[in-house]
């Protein structure tokens, strides 16, 4: 007999699994129609209106989908699986807002809208190029929607359903609870929005970034519909547009989830070439190499295939970055990645099929390529834009191989290790890239397209050449770079601002229409100046002083420990641990900073800092820091450690709190909250007739040396005894400092013996360890990274007023 449920609001999956086949048959409908509306021009009126109407069915089910899944978890349907999963009735309304893409669905759903709304602009305004571009564009739209279908045909599963219900989720359906039919009356809450993305960015980056992905599609689009018309030439000029726009939108897309990375993240920095964000990246080299190549193709004919390679490039590579981020193939290798649904052979499908439509594409049409074209005169804008396009490229390459380790492994079944220090490899790798860049970008704009004579070049460049090269040295000594590679990058970056800032000045008299292109160089200098200066300057002030050996987690040149009330010199500042608070799941430490007064004889209040903890039984607690914002510099604080454990118990006079088990080997150090305790190594000089044991009993002793916040030595000697094969583990105290330990195991195969350790509840006296960096002159990369997208934004005016111009002309 079936089971009866109650309180289920089913036909709201219904109807939802009604919207996700209509977007997906409209989407494939609205292919074949395009298809057939330029192959059949006798019934050209025909098919468009049909593949306009089948489009608009997949646009409104797309928007009623979202408008439904929204429906759904803003009224805590917990009888649905996603809704359950990613929400939860305690989350502040904007996170719930964000949990619609914080899983698969939500984000494949995400990037579908973003691919409806610029299709739309197609519709509406590409005017002969509708039909071919919005070919690829619907067939793109059928495979996202084929994602989330989650129907078996054939025993595969196609996709995984963001409407499935709770109990009928493979991970729940076996729970005895399930079983009951008033099962949703046992649901408190759902699983809420992961404790690390509740943070205002997962608002706002996301949809931007896939925004930024979407864009891809368009330049990719238009090279497709090219060689489906045999329009081989043209296609570039509509595409122009739509590539300086994917710039700006995935650059931005990109530069925001650096800005969370450093606001939010305690790995101290903007960037740390995590994989997932590699595979944003360099799609954006790639696109930016195609805007350039295809200005070149605007000018003098050339560079038809390598603007096509291009653009299919990136268009690939975001492919590509999804079936990174989505297939679990990354493991522990990002921290970004989600989890293996079971699509990675619906994702290799999804990227193959397209780079089989490139490359049948490509191959038909190869005749009609131009061939033979003469070089470009090295004297020339063309000339060093290309080779612009092929560093960006090869930086590309690099980051794609050692990212893609993993996949190459997995495919060729091998056992190549990834870098052992990821930040160090690749910088080295991309700071050379990074010089060569700085330079192109310094002297690009001072050549003519086709040609200019050496004399004028060199009377152009000169002035700005020279002021960078003594700003660059003056600044170069005071500020002591002891890296060759850092100085060459200094000098490249002032090279390029001063060289940008000049041309913008003095040859284009600072008009606006024109100047985009160099307010986007003057920020990507800006953006590798700051990197370069924030990271390679950055100080840590941090250092412990008591000459007490916090252990090898927390190196005592990186962290200071700081006990509740106690206040210790730190760099300038003189800080005091004033205590705790928990809001929520997050535990903040306020740590009050001190700085000398103007005659430098006192020291007078400066500002407060709140690092905190966030409580993730999810996913471990994570540190996420406080930062105090000056005009050239950041003093960044996270917490290294915090003991947690009696957050939620009372204080008990005179009773040891429950005891810690710590796994160590001879030479490691824990920390307590009054004192860290040293193992020196084990004993067997032992009385054993006095221990009354037999020759085949066993007896060791652990040299315990426990240091207090005085820097006194006290020594302890707990034992482990295995007597007439019972083990006997008794407390040794050291009474000064509330402790008590015993000796509990010894693990002769890893090296490791255990101690358990308790402290006195009325005695503890609460500490945390910290770290604190200076990063100086952040504030020039975020200047940066500002010019960057309103010069993309300059540009796009420009693109857009040329070809309406053009437009208007040929009307």
């Amino acid at each position: 007999m079936d089971i009866q449920y109650i309180g289920e609001a089913l036909g709201f999956g219904k109807f939802g699994n009604l919207l996700i086949a209509l977007s997906f048959s409209g989407a494939i409908l609205a292919a074949i129609s395009y298809f057939f509306s330029f192959k059949r021009p006798s019934e050209n009126k025909a098919w468009q209106q049909l593949a306009r109407s089948a489009f608009f069915i997949h646009s409104i089910s797309v928007i009623g989908i979202f408008a439904l899944l929204y429906y759904l978890i803003f009224n805590h349907h917990f009888e649905y699986y996603y809704v359950w999963q990613h929400s939860s009735t305690n989350l502040p309304w904007e996170y719930i807002f964000a949990s619609f893409w914080e899983g698969q669905e939500g984000s494949f759903l995400l990037w579908t809208f973003w691919h409806i709304v610029l299709a739309w602009f197609i519709i509406k305004r590409g005017g002969n190029w509708e039909a071919p571009v919005m070919v690829t564009v619907s067939l793109v739209q059928a495979f996202l929607m084929s994602m989330v279908l989650g129907v078996t045909i054939l025993g595969y599963k196609l996709g995984t359903n963001p409407f499935v219900l709770l109990r009928e989720h493979p991970d729940m359906a076996n729970l005895p609870f399930i079983k009951m039919a008033d099962y949703l009356s046992k649901i408190d809450d759902g699983r809420g929005l992961n404790p690390l993305l509740q943070n205002y960015w997962m608002v706002i980056h996301p949809p931007v970034l896939f925004l930024g992905f979407a864009a891809t599609l368009i330049p990719f689009a238009f090279a497709m519909a090219g060689m489906m018309t045999k329009r081989i030439k043209e296609w570039t000029t509509p595409a122009l547009s739509w590539s300086f726009f994917g710039v700006m939108t995935l650059g931005t897309g990109i530069l925001m989830g650096a800005a969370w990375a450093y606001e939010a993240l305690s790995f101290g920095g903007f960037w740390a070439w995590d994989p997932v964000e590699n595979a944003s990246l360099v799609p954006w080299l790639t696109l930016v190499g195609a805007a350039h190549v295809m200005l070149i193709h605007k000018k003098n004919g050339s560079t038809l295939m390598s603007s096509l390679l291009l653009v299919t490039a990136t268009f690939i590579l975001i492919l590509y970055s999804t079936f990174l981020t989505r297939s679990g193939i990354l493991g522990d290798t990002s921290v970004h990645a989600f989890t293996d649904l079971g699509m990675t052979g619906q994702l290799l499908v999804y990227m193959l099929f397209f780079v089989v439509q490139a490359g049948y594409l490509i191959f038909i049409n190869r005749k009609e390529f131009p061939k033979g074209q003469a070089e470009d005169p090295i004297y020339s804008r063309e000339f060093w834009m290309f080779i612009g396009m092929l560093v960006l490229v090869i930086s590309g390459l690099q980051i794609t191989f050692t990212t893609s380790i993993p996949v190459i492994n997995k495919v060729f079944g091998t056992n190549m290790a990834p870098p052992a220090d990821v930040i160090a490899h690749y910088n080295s790798w991309q700071i050379p890239f990074a010089i060569i860049i700085g330079l192109l970008i310094g002297v690009g704009q001072f050549f003519k397209y086709k040609k200019t004579t050496p004399a004028d070049f060199w009377k152009k460049i000169s002035m700005p050449l020279f002021v960078s090269v003594i700003i660059s040295a003056v600044a170069i000594y005071f500020i002591k770079f002891d890296n060759v590679q850092y100085m060459l990058l200094f000098f490249s970056c002032i090279f390029a601002l001063l060289a940008n800032l000049d041309y913008a000045l003095r040859v284009l008299k600072g008009n606006f229409d024109f100047t985009g292109g160099s307010v986007a160089h003057i920020g990507i200098a800006l953006i590798l100046l700051g990197s370069l200066l924030s990271n390679g300057k950055s100080q840590v002030i941090s250092q412990n002083l008591l000459n007490i050996d916090l252990g090898k987690d927390f190196p005592n040149n990186e962290n200071i420990m700081l006990t509740k009330g106690d206040t210790l010199q730190m760099g300038e500042y003189l800080i005091t641990y004033k205590g705790k608070e928990k809001i929520g799941v997050n535990v903040f430490y306020e740590i009050e900073y001190l700085k000398p007064d103007y005659h430098g004889n006192n020291h007078e209040y400066a500002f407060t800092l709140k690092p905190r903890v966030q409580l993730n039984p999810r996913m471990g607690n994570v540190s996420e820091p406080d930062t105090k914002h000056f005009l050239s510099r950041d003093i960044y604080t996270h917490v290294t450690y915090a003991d947690l454990d009696g957050l939620n118990k009372p204080e008990g006079e005179g009773e040891y709190a429950e005891a810690k088990q710590h796994s160590m080997r001879v030479g490691d150090t824990i920390s307590t909250s009054n004192a860290l305790v040293y193992l020196k190594g084990l004993s067997q000089d032992l009385d054993r007739n006095q221990m009354g044991l037999q020759p085949n009993d066993i007896a060791v002793g652990a040299v315990v040396e426990v240091i207090d916040i005085n820097k006194k030595q006290h020594e302890a000697l707990p034992l482990f005894i295995i007597k007439n094969n019972t083990l006997f583990a008794k407390d040794v105290f050291v009474d000064e400092l509330g402790l008590k330990m015993a000796f509990t195991k010894i693990d002769p195969d890893s090296g490791k013996f255990e101690l358990t350790i308790a402290e006195k509840k009325n005695n503890k006296r609460e500490f945390i360890i910290m770290k604190a960096v200076i990063f100086p002159q952040i504030n020039v990369l975020w200047t940066g990274c500002i010019l960057l997208i309103l010069g993309s934004v300059m540009a796009i005016r420009k693109r857009m007023r040329d070809n309406a111009r053009r437009n208007n002309t040929d009307n």
